[in-house]
């Protein structure tokens, strides 16, 4: 069984088989016709869906797909998520990220934050320039600088520590 909810609306989602699944407690019938990986044609009952899938993070289990047009996040949870939340653990899925360190020894080129400043994963930090290359170094999680410890236009070595979060 899977939990999935759609704009807030939570919905319990069993595959019965290729042509049948469980909603709600509630059996559907499926005509399903694969245009690529990504597009899908379906015929539940006596209506026509044209499906799209376009991204999933696997890490938040989500799924943004498109239905007739209409783009949608489904938020995915199965058994084991579940039984996670209700034996209240579901929370320690989530990433605790104190510090980046030098994943190789170079050269400290610009520094991108600042202490106090708020950042989302991804957001770039700093670029370090290792064998006459320039790598951005991304941040991992969301969080607030706590300390700088690089030093622009300075070498550091490899897993000294960059940038402390809060």
């Amino acid at each position: 069984m899977i939990k999935a909810t759609i704009n807030e609306k939570e919905f319990e989602l069993e595959v019965l088989s290729d042509s049948q699944v469980k909603l709600n407690s509630e059996i559907k019938e499926l005509d399903v016709i694969s245009l690529s990986s990504e597009k899908k044609h379906a015929i539940i009952n006596n209506k026509s869906y044209s499906i799209e899938y376009v991204s999933f993070d696997k890490e938040k289990k989500i799924a943004t797909i498109k239905v007739n047009n209409n783009s949608y996040q489904v938020s995915l949870k199965d058994k084991y998520d579940i039984l996670l939340k209700e034996l209240g653990m579901s929370n320690m899925a989530n990433k605790v990220v104190k510090e980046i360190k030098a994943p190789m020894p170079g050269l400290v080129v610009s520094i991108d934050v600042k202490k106090g400043q708020e950042i989302k994963a991804g957001d770039s930090v700093i670029v370090l320039e290792a064998m006459k290359m320039e790598n951005v170094l991304k941040s991992p999680v969301d969080g607030v600088i706590k300390n700088i410890k690089a030093i622009e236009a300075t070498t550091v070595d490899k897993n000294a520590v960059l940038i402390e979060f809060e």
